[in-house]
């Protein structure tokens, strides 16, 4: 409970020695007890830094645990969250499997598991069991801890490019944690909203929201919002041609006490885009190394697609063509769309730079539906500048990216109602009352251009619902 006092308050490192002295206390007598208290020391030891977190995880690993302890194959799993461990870390699924099978663990464990999970690049069983607690939660009416399971959700949706689910998660959760005055989590959901503002060039809106995200810093550690922050604000100027600012950006997730976070992880693709656009390759070198090693320790397709994208800025003309072409083939075109759209974009103006115009207009039109349809501004401004330039008459943007046009809470509405949920079913899914749902639904209506709870689910398909 003091740990818990103390993170809640910012002091991360009073909380992560608080954590480490208990489980001195009991790991000998009572080396589950000790277990417990050192995954939630995981937690805090993320925000100070590689040393505090590998010394977390050596103290987990060490642990006396008896073989049919359900703590006895989380210490395994977490404890490639080291990125100097060599080795491919085992599936989210098989772990929590035999976590389950042993008798189970409190949910802030499998809470700790989600994390770690997306840091190990196993997006969708991460998203899976997160939207299943945060389905738990909602049955017991726990609005408190909806939050922190709500994050989970919210990188998986990010990170898969669903920017619409990732909006409406996050604005839903940012409410909850100011409405129970969670204040770590109003600071990372503000700068998860920060990211979808600068994917949609929304200056202001993201710049509003990344200083949410920046507030309140612990002494020896960051603030929590921090990481998602610097992402946020270096897309935004990327997406606007500002490349120096955007490396700048970058560059301070690259350094301790962040270098080892998700989000330092992520923005290396956008880090090496833009140390080419800046004519300073160099820069990239060792950031891209270090994503290199973990593309090939968490290994999927996807990984493997934006390793090839990265080598592709950097190589020669007479080798980029080649990496470009199998990124694409990697690339899940489904389930990651806009990663898809952002190598077909970079290929595409390769393309029509060396003066194959014809060959760029496929490319570049798909970049185009994808960021159009996604609300990405400056990225769909830049591929239709493109293909303006290969010859192809300036189009505006598609008519059936009217879900756009609704507000967070109004889009989340809809989706619900369109999936045949009652007024009342979705008041009671969002701790909202029926009469407020009947409201949004009256506001919504004509911005996706229906009538009737009848009609939207006639439409829900065209209109990315």
């Amino acid at each position: 409970m003091r740990a818990h006092t103390d993170f809640w308050q910012g002091s991360y490192a009073v909380a992560h020695r608080v954590l480490l002295d208990g489980a001195a206390l009991v790991r000998d007598t009572a080396p589950d007890r000790a277990a417990a208290l050192l995954v939630q020391a995981v937690h805090p030891s993320w925000y100070l830094g590689e040393r505090a977190l590998a010394e977390t995880l050596d103290r987990l690993t060490a642990l006396p645990l008896d073989g049919a302890s359900p703590f006895a194959p989380i210490g395994p799993y977490l404890a490639h969250l080291d990125r100097d461990r060599a080795g491919r870390p085992p599936s989210l699924g098989d772990t929590v499997d035999a976590v389950r099978r042993r008798g189970g663990v409190p949910d802030q464990v499998l809470m700790i598991l989600c994390g770690a999970a997306l840091a190990l690049g196993q997006d969708a069983d991460a998203h899976a069991l997160a939207t299943g607690l945060a389905a738990e939660s909602r049955t017991r009416g726990g609005a408190g801890r909806l939050p922190t399971v709500l994050f989970f959700v919210a990188e998986g949706e990010v990170f898969t490019g669903r920017h619409p689910d990732a909006l409406a998660t996050a604005s839903e959760a940012l409410g909850l944690a100011r409405a129970t005055g969670q204040r770590q989590w109003v600071g990372q959901f503000g700068s998860v909203l920060a990211y979808l503002d600068a994917a949609r060039g929304r200056e202001a809106d993201c710049r509003r929201n990344a200083e949410d995200g920046l507030a309140g810093g612990a002494v020896g550690g960051i603030s929590p919002g921090a990481p998602w922050a610097h992402w946020s604000l270096g897309l935004l100027d990327l997406g606007l041609g500002r490349a120096e600012a955007a490396l700048a950006r970058f560059e301070r997730l690259t350094r301790e006490p962040m270098r080892h976070h998700i989000c330092a992880t992520r923005a290396t693709p956008d880090l090496v885009e833009s140390a080419v656009r800046v004519g300073a390759p160099q820069r990239a070198a060792e950031p891209l190394e270090r994503f290199e090693r973990w593309a090939g320790s968490v290994r999927r397709p996807w990984a493997d697609a934006l390793v090839l994208r990265c080598r592709a800025l950097l190589a020669a003309d007479d080798r980029a063509e080649a990496l470009y072409a199998e990124a694409l083939r990697l690339h899940d075109r489904d389930d990651r769309a806009l990663e898809h759209a952002r190598t077909a974009l970079l290929y595409g103006e390769w393309l029509r730079r060396a003066r194959r115009k014809a060959e760029a207009r496929g490319r570049l039109r798909d970049a185009l539906d994808v960021f159009d349809r996604l609300g990405m501004r400056p990225w769909a401004e830049r591929a239709r500048g493109e293909l303006t330039a290969t010859g192809v008459r300036d189009r505006g943007a598609r008519a059936d990216g009217a879900a756009a046009a609704l507000t967070p809470q109004e889009l989340q509405i809809v989706r619900l109602a369109a999936r045949g949920l009652s007024n009342r079913d979705i008041a009671a899914r969002l701790f909202l009352s029926h009469r407020t749902v009947g409201y949004h639904l009256y506001k919504a209506y004509p911005k996706v251009g229906v009538a009737s709870r009848g009609e939207l689910r006639d439409v829900a398909d065209r209109l990315g619902l």
